[in-house]
């Protein structure tokens, strides 16, 4: 991860292509395209892969969350559980179609707590979302047990952990709905770019159609096409799916790459007293794509974080303190600032996280450390990355 850091001839052939035809738009112009259709083939790929019936692409990951949300009928007033450890995008997709984001702890898995998911369903209640951060899942057996009972939807945030896998099913693909993100720094990226994939034909209708202001898509020519409900324009280009094509067909051969990495970090680690890993589900396998541990208190992940740094190991985070990661410093959110009003049923049913007690959330994000995993590193890079990380951390 990050899939640029490999670009080559696949995806230079993928764009010539499409520069070639000279219609870069997704949809329509069929007589000038020379056959290429790079959405609708990277959506059929991606499907395959994903082991489900369908995908819709779509310009960002932010668009796939708020995409499938809105495709499974979410809504104004509907609350959706996430966690307090994600992207700032979880909870903007959600305000973006009205809905409510309730959060909820994580647990050791870096992901949903499923008690403090339960604890937290009200009848307003729609979703439950958990977030796969830094490559590895929440407890998504117990949580699909939860939705089941209540009756609830299953949305996977699988946006930073396309490859990983959950009792053999592709994570994105456990759930009601899953949603990845090709941005830039992806395992697998479409320089920007995102999909959501799901098993439910009418969820695909409808992503289909809403992510382009509502167009239904019949075959007829575009400008003829009616619009069955209103939409928005969350459309990818053809030229970023064009270099997605690319990507998509190498990821096993990233995977491979990640996992090789990342064990050899792991392994320089693993007999170090004060530290713990992430759990991961049983019946789950992560993808790779960074390396978490816990050290056994805020004050020396601190202090690790810093130590990395002086000894050049880069690419090393301490979502602690992030801006954009971790619930502590989403004032924006807190505060309710907004460049217009928020929805009436937005701003009286959010909770008023300035007074919320996520200390159990704090007790792991407090205590992590998490290393991102590149394909670009040489096997003297990893192993003098891996010596230094053991001697920092050894000596706190």
């Amino acid at each position: 991860m990050p899939g640029f850091e490999l670009f080559g001839d696949k995806e230079r052939k993928q764009v010539n292509d499409v520069l070639d035809s000279g219609v870069l738009m997704r949809y329509g112009f069929d007589g000038m395209r020379n056959g290429h259709w790079k959405a609708l083939e990277l959506e059929k790929v991606l499907a395959d892969k994903m082991q489900v019936k369908h995908a819709q692409l779509v310009s960002s990951g932010t668009a796939a969350l708020t995409v499938a949300l809105a495709s499974a009928g979410v809504g104004a007033g509907d609350e959706v559980i996430m966690p307090t450890f994600t992207f700032v995008a979880s909870f903007e997709s959600i305000l973006a179609i009205g809905a409510v984001p309730i959060l909820v702890d994580v647990d050791d898995t870096l992901a949903l707590s499923p008690q403090a998911v339960e604890n937290a369903i009200t009848e307003r209640t729609k979703v439950v979302m958990p977030v796969h951060m830094c490559g590895s899942m929440a407890d998504l057996k117990a949580l699909k047990a939860i939705c089941d009972t209540h009756n609830l939807l299953l949305l996977e945030d699988a946006c930073q952990a396309i490859g990983g896998t959950f009792e053999n099913k592709p994570l994105g693909s456990y759930g009601d709905l899953g949603c990845f993100s090709f941005d830039y720094v992806k395992t697998v990226t479409c320089g920007e770019g995102g999909a959501v994939v799901t098993n439910n034909d009418s969820y695909k209708s409808n992503a289909d159609h809403y992510s382009d202001h509502g167009h239904d898509h019949v075959g007829k020519d575009r400008g003829a096409e009616t619009h069955p409900f209103l939409g928005y324009n969350y459309r990818i280009s053809e030229l970023h799916a064009a270099v997605g094509l690319a990507q998509i067909e190498r990821l096993d051969e990233f995977l491979a790459i990640q996992k090789k990495n990342y064990t050899i970090l792991r392994e320089a680690l693993q007999d170090l007293p004060n530290v713990q890993f992430r759990r991961v589900p049983e019946g789950g396998e992560e993808s790779y794509a960074f390396l978490s541990f816990f050290l056994p208190d805020t004050v020396t992940a601190k202090k690790a974080h810093t130590e990395l740094g002086k000894a050049g190991v880069d690419a090393c985070f301490y979502w602690y303190d992030n801006n954009w990661h971790y619930y502590r410093e989403w004032q924006h959110l807190i505060e309710k600032k907004s460049l217009g009003k928020l929805p009436t049923e937005v701003h009286q049913q959010l909770p008023d996280y300035s007074k919320s007690d996520f200390s159990a959330s704090d007790q792991w994000v407090g205590r992590t450390i998490s290393c991102l995993i590149k394909l670009g590193w040489s096997q003297d890079d990893v192993k003098e990355r891996a010596q230094k990380m053991a001697d920092v951390i050894s000596k706190l």
